[in-house]
């Protein structure tokens, strides 16, 4: 389980997270909701460890993760698949997700991949193509995949459904919940507030880097225009900050 606790970021003067509290557990979605600008992307990198984080605690099972090198943390087992996706399009399908197992063992590459093509078969009958010539939907597959490669306990989701397709949208996202539903638990900032509801077990808002309300997805889901009232809110709130 990831446990984080009155989490601090600044960037110089800007106080961007302002004591986030945040968890993760296993078969389970935690989703991040907020206005642009509110704090979600940072407090990810934060987690695992691409920002250094001011002030609280970020624990995996009890182990302190803030401090460590960001490589050090995902071979402890947290993995972020970044906004935008960032895989490296000249290089194929399968050399994408081979670099993704960098942390385990070599004789365990092979079996690791043919689970990935398990999971996303698309994946497996592109295996040979350059990754930049996939959709958007399978690149996202493809990011999902080569976090996977690290074995992680927590995956760390940033925009996944970010500048796909509208039809892809409810497919990534059903990717989400498998892997999910597989045993690792997900932390998932999420803009595209109904289909994420329609994943997620747990949910936080956040506002001018702070957790403004927490609750179940499914007390949400059955009133969405609560939440859609609450980023509106905190979308005027971040447009009226100093």
């Amino acid at each position: 389980m990831l446990e984080v606790a009155d989490l601090h970021v600044s960037y110089g003067p800007v106080h961007a997270v302002r004591g986030v509290s945040l968890a993760a557990e296993p078969e389970r979605i935690t989703l991040v909701l907020g206005a642009n600008g509110a704090g979600k992307s940072t407090s990810l990198r934060a987690i695992c460890g691409l920002q250094p984080a001011s002030g609280g605690s970020v624990r995996l099972d009890g182990a302190e993760l803030l401090g460590k090198r960001p490589h050090r943390i995902v071979r402890d087992g947290v993995s972020l698949v970044p906004e935008g996706r960032r895989i490296f399009a000249p290089l194929t399908v399968a050399e994408n997700l081979r670099i993704g197992g960098y942390t385990a063992d070599r004789s365990r590459v092979g079996a690791l991949v043919d689970g990935v093509y398990d999971r996303f078969p698309i994946l497996a009958q592109r295996r040979d193509m350059p990754a930049g010539l996939l959709s958007g939907g399978e690149q996202q597959m493809l990011a999902f995949g080569r976090a996977l490669m690290a074995q992680p306990h927590v995956m760390l989701l940033d925009e996944p459904s970010m500048g796909l397709a509208p039809g892809m949208v409810d497919t990534v996202l059903a990717g989400v919940r498998a892997i999910a539903d597989s045993g690792i638990g997900v932390l998932m900032v999420e803009q595209n507030v109904d289909a994420g509801l329609a994943v997620a077990d747990t949910v936080s808002i956040v506002a001018r880097g702070e957790v403004v309300r927490s609750g179940q997805a499914a007390e949400l889901r059955q009133d969405a225009s609560v939440v859609h009232a609450l980023l509106g809110e905190a979308a005027l709130a971040e447009e009226g900050a100093p």
